[in-house]
């Protein structure tokens, strides 16, 4: 069984969290949202996992941590 506004909004999801829809494809979506409980949580979990990864990505390493990296990896170099 199909949930065709569920597909849709779960297929333009990505492209509408990047701002990268038309209007008419964004407000579609945001209409979809308005209105479905599941596609909000969804749009809610994607949109905080991009935020924990850009934060992520973002924190400082450790203070020596680097060079302990380099060293590990320099063992398993053949």
């Amino acid at each position: 069984m199909s949930n065709a506004p569920c597909d849709k909004c779960e297929e333009l999801l990505q492209d509408y969290l990047d701002r990268q829809l038309s209007a008419p494809e964004m407000a579609e979506a945001e209409l979809h949202l308005d209105a479905c409980e599941y596609c909000r949580r969804r749009y809610r979990f994607e949109s905080n996992l991009r935020m924990y990864v850009r934060t992520s990505a973002a924190e400082r390493m450790p203070p020596g941590l680097m060079q302990k990296l380099s060293e590990l990896r320099s063992l398993g170099a053949p």
